[in-house]
């Protein structure tokens, strides 16, 4: 019995090898595809044994891929096959085209967290949602914000008051998860800093889960062997408390939703509860999903922006005194916390915003299913079924397009530099039909943030940007803590 069992394993085992052999050698999916450039694989295995890294050497291996086959290279493994984008003619065919909206597959491993909420879903569903959520980030609904991040900003400002460097990446980012939760979610969270701390660490745990999981297909079934393992104990671990705390936030809110809905401000949980109070298609479910996205996307993103930012500006003493001078010409006091109309003057602060967003975008990859064949600028022909990953930390700083590239110039954006530049160049938020729905909120809180910060510090670098090491993660995080000192300007003037 036993050896006929292990006989029939056998055999499985062969027939499936043979298959992926003979499709990986005459089947028209893998014809076109070898004929993109890219890093030679193994039989069977492909490129399987470039992604057995760690986070920080996969992020660098992106990088010299990227050198090496600029402006574009396939990457393959079993049946799966991907090409990397690096020109904005090529990706823009993909994110301009409605046709190329689906997620790759990558995104499947987001599905036991986010389930297939705004980031996630496709086709109807995502059309639906997004109809949904959208009027939650009107101009007229982010004004109503507006005094919740100035007195987040406030607290901010009281923690960060230190005689000692720290590191900015705690205090911001308890910063842009309070504001979400009061601002999206219309919930307090600031009576829990332990489950505030357990979620933000959750969400590291998850982060470092999936990325070791894409390069290992032995993985890929959590029911198969993942879930056996000790990360995979960690993960199911993580999630529940991802879930446990966007729950509660829900739990919470809908205590008093019905006192509220008629209220001036509707935030984003507003709007999906009473999409479902009227009858939409959306249950309790959908409701959490897109909690679970907006939670970690309206605050993870933000947050890394920001810490980003004030390194770039502690290294450039001479474009903070610029700040601090336009803040000092729009406010009549510095310290003052700044009105809607304040935020649109100034000029200078958004093109630092988005001078940083270009060396150090919050998402540095996207990636999307091709449903249909596409025709590249270059004239490679990508089969359909194939992955197409945009690597938006390769074009921001491809120095074909931003000479000196990792120099911190906003001057970049002055609008006369903008027009000469490629549409799809910059693209912080993504772009076409799938961009970021949250832009102008995160725009706004950045504003409000840095405004405060500013007025009332002088930034001393500690840490260099060369200095800071990248790592392969959810969002772009890094290796370190990012240290800045902040003087507090009463002490200058």
């Amino acid at each position: 019995m036993i050896q006929s069992t292990l006989l029939l394993i056998f055999i499985v085992i062969l027939s499936v090898i043979i298959y992926i052999w003979w499709y990986q050698n005459f089947s028209r999916f893998f014809s076109l595809l070898n004929k993109v450039p890219g890093p030679p694989g193994y039989p069977i295995i492909g490129n399987i044994i470039q992604f057995l890294a760690t986070p920080e050497e996969l992020f660098k291996i992106d990088r010299e891929l990227g050198r090496r086959f600029y402006p574009i290279y396939k990457e393959w493994t079993l049946t799966y096959g991907a090409v990397n984008l690096l020109h904005p003619d090529d990706i823009e065919l993909v994110l301009s085209n409605s046709k190329y909206n689906d997620k790759s597959a990558i995104y499947d491993f987001l599905h036991c967290w986010l389930g297939t909420g705004l980031l996630t879903s496709s086709g109807t569903k995502w059309q639906t949602r997004r109809k949904v959520l959208t009027p939650a980030f009107h101009f007229n609904i982010l004004q109503q914000f507006l005094p919740i991040f100035n007195e987040e900003t406030v607290k901010l400002i009281k923690n960060i008051k230190n005689d000692q460097p720290i590191d900015v990446i705690p205090p911001v980012t308890q910063f842009t998860l309070l504001s979400i939760a009061e601002t999206s979610m219309g919930v307090k969270l600031d009576a829990s800093p332990k489950s505030c701390d357990d979620y933000k660490n959750a969400i590291h745990v998850f982060g470092y889960a999936l990325t070791y999981r894409l390069g290992r297909p032995w993985l890929h079934n959590p029911f198969v062997f993942f879930n056996l393992t000790r990360l995979g104990h960690l993960t199911k671990k993580s999630i529940k408390i991802l879930h446990d705390f966007s729950r509660n936030v829900i739990e919470q809110k809908k205590r008093t939703f019905e006192g509220e809905k008629r209220g001036k401000r509707l935030a984003m949980l507003d709007l999906l509860l009473l999409a479902k109070h009227q009858g939409a298609d959306i249950d309790d479910e959908g409701i959490a999903e897109e909690v679970d996205t907006f939670m970690f996307e309206g605050h993870d993103t933000t947050s890394i922006a920001i810490c980003y930012t004030l390194l770039l500006l502690a290294n450039h003493p001479d474009i903070q005194d610029e700040l601090y001078s336009e803040l000092k010409s729009v406010l009549s006091d510095p310290t003052q916390t700044p009105s809607y109309s304040d935020l649109k003057q100034l000029n200078l602060m958004e093109r630092c915003i988005k001078e940083s967003l270009r060396i150090f975008p919050s998402v540095p990859f996207i990636s999307r299913l091709l449903t249909e064949d596409l025709t590249t600028a270059s004239g490679y022909v990508i089969p359909r079924g194939s992955m197409a990953h945009i690597h938006i930390y390769d074009l921001h700083n491809n120095p074909e397009i931003y000479p000196d590239p990792k120099k911190f110039d906003p001057d970049r954006f002055l609008p006369e530099n903008c027009q000469k530049r490629h549409p799809f160049a910059y693209l912080p938020f993504s772009a076409g039909p799938r961009n970021c729905i949250g832009q102008k909120f995160a725009m706004l809180e950045l504003k409000v943030v840095l405004s405060g910060i500013l007025g009332n510090f002088v930034l001393e670098a500690v840490d260099k940007p060369k200095d800071v090491t990248m790592i392969t993660d959810l969002v772009l995080r890094c290796k370190g803590p990012i240290r800045v000192k902040f003087v507090p300007r009463y002490k200058i003037n």
